[in-house]
């Protein structure tokens, strides 16, 4: 197949562990997938939703067992472009860095800062350099989809907003979240970088559905984050994430169109052929295969 010819959907979601149970899969098996990037965070879930091919995986793995900081995201990367999706949506838990994006709503991101510091945030390296575009990390067209479904599914929804992830896995200071205010981010978390590095050195397009279950720490007058009034939150409002992502696969045009995003390494390649390492070559079979197979 052409680079410039349509081809069906295929939406690997990054999300939390019960997004996928109950939401109604068809023909649902969850498998075991390997990596030479190290182990994923666990197996992915994979179906058919509204006639929509979905592979779920579970950021933090079964059971919450890993932190922000010990993700192998580039595993659950490498793991998803091997099960062939063509789309990433992301979910997670967000806290605000503004008075008018209140706890309980969600956003579709469209910018991100990384504070992140100690995460592999690229599949390339000593051996085989690669430098891809990152202006825009989030795709607008996956990103206007995921907003539309959710209003649909009745959630108030804000559409674009930035995005600062911290490296954890704890929560910030005061200072630190003032701080961030003033560099103009919108909302705060501690997984999307990497991850939206290596989603796009992948070739796959990505949005970041962000679900509201803070103010962070910048309101003086209130008491700090709490795990527990996080997952009170998330309780609530697992239901409308669950009925977004059903209204997503139902409102998906049948074919899905080329984007930009499909060819993100044409360009990004800069180590000679015969001077790239063999062994780095060979784990990204899956993550530049189209472009390693020319």
């Amino acid at each position: 197949m052409s680079d410039s010819m349509s081809a069906p959907w295929h939406i690997g979601v990054i999300g939390g562990t019960g997004l996928a149970g109950g939401i109604g899969l068809e023909d649902e098996q969850e498998i075991a997938i390997s990596s030479p990037f190290g182990e994923p965070s666990g197996p992915v879930r994979t179906g058919w939703l509204a006639g929509v091919r979905f592979t779920f995986l579970s950021r933090h793995g079964r059971g919450h067992h890993r932190s922000p900081d010990t993700v192998n995201y580039r595993a659950n990367i490498d793991a998803l472009k091997r099960c062939g999706v063509t789309d990433v949506l992301a979910v997670s838990a967000i806290g605000s860095l503004r008075e008018e994006i209140a706890p309980g709503a969600f956003i579709t991101v469209d910018q991100l800062i990384d504070r992140t510091t100690s995460r592999a945030n690229s599949f390339f390296g000593p051996g085989f350099v690669g430098h891809v575009s990152l202006a825009d990390p989030a795709c607008p067209r996956l990103s206007g989809l995921v907003a539309s479904a959710c209003r649909q599914a009745g959630a108030q929804v804000h559409e674009g907003g930035c995005y600062i992830a911290i490296e954890g896995p704890q929560f910030s200071t005061r200072a630190e979240s003032r701080l961030y205010r003033q560099w103009g981010a919108d909302v705060i978390g501690m997984t999307a970088m990497p991850e939206a590095r290596l989603v796009r050195e992948a070739e796959l397009p990505y949005a970041l559905l962000g679900m509201v279950t803070d103010w962070d720490a910048w309101r003086e007058a209130e008491a700090g984050v709490e795990v527990s009034e996080i997952m009170a939150v998330m309780e609530k409002n697992a239901s409308l994430a669950k009925e977004t992502v059903r209204a997503f696969a139902e409102n998906l045009p049948k074919e899905r169109e080329p984007s930009p995003i499909d060819t993100a390494l044409d360009h990004a390649l800069v180590t000679d052929p015969e001077a790239r390492d063999p062994e780095v070559v060979s784990r990204l079979d899956a993550v530049a295969g189209r472009v390693l197979s020319r």
